[in-house]
């Protein structure tokens, strides 16, 4: 994966993974000033600071939540899951949700999100009229109630 640096703080803290066996690679907030409050329930897009080139067919980028802040701060990326295609040549933002009751505060340079690189396949779309039984069928979901 090729690295373009677009942020003074994303330079000074290159990325790279924090441990040998992680499988994330760390995200930054990227931002010019020394602080972003984001109160509950508000998102808040952060800069990361860098754009990626994905030099592995069937491969992209999946950006996940920090468990840590997540767990103990409230701080999820807002759509649950990012994706970054391989043709994407743009800075990377991830949008935060504040999903505590209490404001939280991010700092410049902080570690905020995760990067991981998964295969993805393509799809072959054929349009139908119908599609085969299953023995569940049509049922939805919690249609199968709890056991």
């Amino acid at each position: 994966m090729k690295v373009k640096y677009l942020h003074q703080v994303a330079k000074d803290n290159p990325i790279n993974y924090s441990t040998e066996r992680s499988a994330g690679i760390d995200l930054r907030a990227c931002i010019d000033h020394d602080f972003q409050d984001i109160a509950p329930g508000e998102r808040y897009a952060f800069p990361t600071g860098i754009a990626i080139e994905i030099c592995t067919d069937g491969v992209a980028g999946f950006i996940y939540s920090r468990s840590g802040l997540g767990t103990k701060d409230g701080l999820t990326v807002s759509q649950g899951v990012g994706v970054i295609d391989p043709d994407y040549r743009g800075q990377i933002i991830v949008s935060l949700l504040n999903t505590s009751g209490e404001k939280r505060r991010v700092e410049r340079g902080q570690r905020i999100a995760q990067l991981v690189l998964m295969p993805y396949c393509h799809a072959r779309i054929t349009p139908v009229e119908d599609l085969s039984d299953t023995s569940r069928g049509c049922g939805g979901f919690g249609h199968t109630g709890r056991k």
